[in-house]
């Protein structure tokens, strides 16, 4: 017996569209051969869902006659549907350039409600809303000595601020993974040390610009932070979150074990512990680091060995994301954390819930640093993106001096972002810390880093660079040179003072080094021989160094525009 076709009279599609929006072109709907189909447009006008009906014969019905019959119409919606609050007559999300806040949530930039981000007052203005805390006449003993002992380590003349914004040198994709940290070093000017998120350690000569050096055999996830050892400015000290502490020769890279909670491997994320915090005591020659349990270890750095039991400075079961000693009394210890909280320690006394002070925040804290030059004042980095400054640690502590408001909160994929103090600044008021939002340049989003005088809250300057487009959230100001070194993704940037020069200073396209892939690339458009260069992307597992020699790639030349 030959099949029989069942023949089934179809609903008719109704398509709904908001008056406002544009007439959607023939390449988003196409109705041919009694087919409707609907394509999803990438244009500003918002997803549409797609439809398709084949096979079907046109047929001109009313739809009074579809509901007499029991068929209801099938009705698609072209109307525009933000993606935030899922509310149709409005759109939110990047337009080219520019973002769109949604006009029912409240400003991503300062968290208030009643206007959007384009037109926030903080935007306009970083000192927006910035009142210096009104200080107290001298009663407590402290401010006494404060004023005495430690305000003559603090300019009286607050110096004219010399911004690098030009970038210098730069290796692009020198690592396999995102930047997570950096650190100058202590005696050697040109050197560079940066962390990625694959716990590679890389050592960049940025004078010499093609002397790199990666070392990969070190950790086995990210390397939160690192720093130098105080009696050896050869050897590093790191923190991984694969619950480790490595003490690295930098000559050989060959590292130390110094600490692993994880010996069994893993056995579930209850279990499995991952360090962030980290930080040197010079006076007692301990080496501090924190975990995501809010634990504190202390280990000596002459016998290697761990230092007691772990201590809780934090609420049970939070990471304690920054430690930092300070520099005039490194018995002061300031921690930070995702407890919301950064607290002051005294480690002559150190014992859980002995904290000299809590300091509260509305958020996760990023980072907490002791200003570099007295140490009396303190910056704080918080995801309610907010920049606090504390202006004596003898003072009132119960409120900040002073609340920046600044683009730095982010979602996942991306390195916290740090206010880092310049150390060179006498007068303790010059932070850098990169910024979040991006702004249009040019029909270009880039995302500039930001100078801020954390006395007036203002904006000394913005540097960005039309060739970077990414995210810059770690940056480093060079301790003794007007270096700026900030980390973008995979690569590494060093910026100087437009119109510096150097003597024998090599041509612009010589300094811009590219790893990897797009080495590769580079290299068969221009016919280079393959003899002359290597693969950025090898990464050593012996301990062995690899010194990558890259032969000067013809770029353009980087330029810079400041917003003023």
């Amino acid at each position: 017996m030959p099949p029989q076709t069942r023949r089934t009279s179809f609903p008719k599609v109704v398509i709904e569209r908001d008056t406002d929006s544009e007439e959607s072109s023939s390449e988003e709907e196409d109705v041919d051969n009694g087919s409707v189909q609907e394509s999803e447009s990438e244009s500003e006008e918002g997803e549409v869902e797609e439809a398709k009906v084949e096979g079907v014969e046109e047929k001109v019905e009313d739809v009074s006659s579809l509901k007499k019959t029991g068929k209801q119409p099938i009705t698609i919606s072209l109307k525009k549907v933000c993606k935030v609050c899922k509310r149709t007559g409005h759109e939110a999300g990047f337009k080219g350039a520019t973002y769109i806040d949604c006009p029912m949530k409240p400003c991503f930039l300062c968290k208030m409600p009643g206007h959007t981000t384009m037109f926030c007052p903080h935007r306009v203005a970083t000192e927006f809303g910035v009142v210096p805390a009104p200080r107290k006449n001298m009663q407590n003993p402290l401010e006494y000595f404060f004023l005495r002992q430690l305000q003559p380590r603090i300019h009286p003349i607050k110096p004219a601020f010399v911004i690098p914004d030009q970038v210098h040198c730069a290796v692009v994709r020198y690592h396999s993974r995102r930047v997570t940290c950096l650190e100058f070093h202590p005696t050697n000017s040109n050197i560079l040390l940066s962390g990625d998120k694959k716990g590679q350690l890389g050592v960049w000569d940025f004078v010499k610009v093609h002397e790199k050096t990666v070392y990969g055999n070190i950790h086995g996830c990210i390397l939160n932070n690192m720093k130098f050892s105080p009696a050896n400015d050869g050897s590093v000290y790191g923190a991984s979150s694969d619950g480790t502490v490595s003490c690295t020769d930098l000559e050989t890279g060959i590292s130390l074990s110094l600490m692993n909670l994880n010996p069994n491997g893993w056995q579930g994320p209850s279990t499995w512990r991952m360090l962030y915090g980290l930080d040197v005591n010079p006076e007692r020659s301990v080496v501090l680091i924190a975990d995501n349990f809010g634990y504190l270890y202390m280990i000596d750095m002459r016998s290697n060995e761990v230092i007691g039991e772990p201590l809780l400075i934090h609420k049970k079961g939070s990471k304690v994301v920054g430690l930092h000693c300070n520099p005039f009394q490194p018995d002061i210890l300031l921690s930070c954390g995702n407890d919301h909280f950064a607290r002051i320690w005294d480690m002559r006394q150190l014992k859980a819930g002995s904290s000299l002070c809590s300091l509260p925040h509305k958020r996760v804290v990023n980072s907490a640093y002791f200003s570099p030059q007295s140490g009396s004042k303190i910056l704080t980095t918080s995801q309610d993106n907010r920049i606090r400054v504390w202006d004596s640690i003898f003072g009132n502590l119960d409120t900040p001096s002073r609340e920046i408001v600044h683009s730095h909160d982010f979602n996942r994929h991306l390195t916290a972002f740090r206010a880092e103090w310049d150390p060179k600044d006498p007068s303790e008021s010059l932070v850098v810390v990169g910024r979040y939002i991006s702004e249009n340049y040019n029909g270009t989003a880039l995302h500039p880093i930001d100078f801020i005088d954390i006395t007036t809250g203002q904006l000394i300057a913005e540097v960005m660079d039309p060739n970077i487009t990414t995210i810059s959230p770690v940056n480093k100001l060079h301790p003794r040179d007007d270096i700026l070194a900030s980390g973008s993704s995979r690569s590494l940037f060093i910026w100087r003072p437009a119109g510096e020069s150097e003597p024998g200073q090599q041509r612009a396209e010589e300094k811009i080094v590219v790893c990897g892939k797009a080495a590769d690339a580079k290299r068969k458009k221009f016919g280079a021989d393959s003899d002359d260069e290597s693969d950025g992307d090898m990464f050593p597992s012996n301990g062995k160094n690899i010194k990558n020699k890259k032969v000067a790639l013809k770029s353009t030349k980087y330029s810079i525009k400041k917003k003023r």
